[in-house]
């Protein structure tokens, strides 16, 4: 059985690859492959904090060890970081490479520590809690 840590790591490897390629596309001026590649990269760090995190584990995690824990500080997190996305989009759309490119560091620090808090602590947690889970997230 795969564990959760590992393909919830390989999903964050992922939407890595996925938003280093909008942001070469926009540090370069190539809009139309910016514009796809941040369509691929938002759809896929969507449905991995919504549908996988917030959506199936974090209520599992809540039902199986009550509502304390790291999970209030993880989906406060998401909600920062959702919050950077709309204003890079906005960036995005008026093809503005500094407001986009220095938003992304911003993006990039958070999502590295949110990751890092993820995959030592809370990744581990629920391997150990609701290990049945990882099936779901094929």
């Amino acid at each position: 059985m795969t564990s959760i840590a590992t393909l919830m790591q390989d999903n964050h490897r992922h939407c890595d690859e996925l938003y280093a390629a909008a942001e070469t596309a926009v540090d370069n001026s190539d809009w139309d492959t910016a514009d796809s590649a941040w369509r691929a990269f938002s759809e896929e760090f969507e449905r991995h904090i919504t549908d996988k995190e917030e959506g199936q584990l974090f209520p599992a995690l809540e039902a199986a060890n009550g509502p304390a824990g790291p999970i209030g500080v993880m989906r406060m997190e998401h909600e920062q970081m959702r919050a950077l996305l709309i204003q890079m989009e906005e960036a995005l759309a008026s093809r503005d490479t500094r407001q986009f490119l220095g938003l992304g560091e911003t993006f990039m620090m958070l999502t590295q520590q949110h990751n890092m808090k993820e995959e030592n602590i809370l990744y581990p947690i629920m391997d150990q809690l609701i290990p049945g889970q990882a099936d779901d997230l094929l």
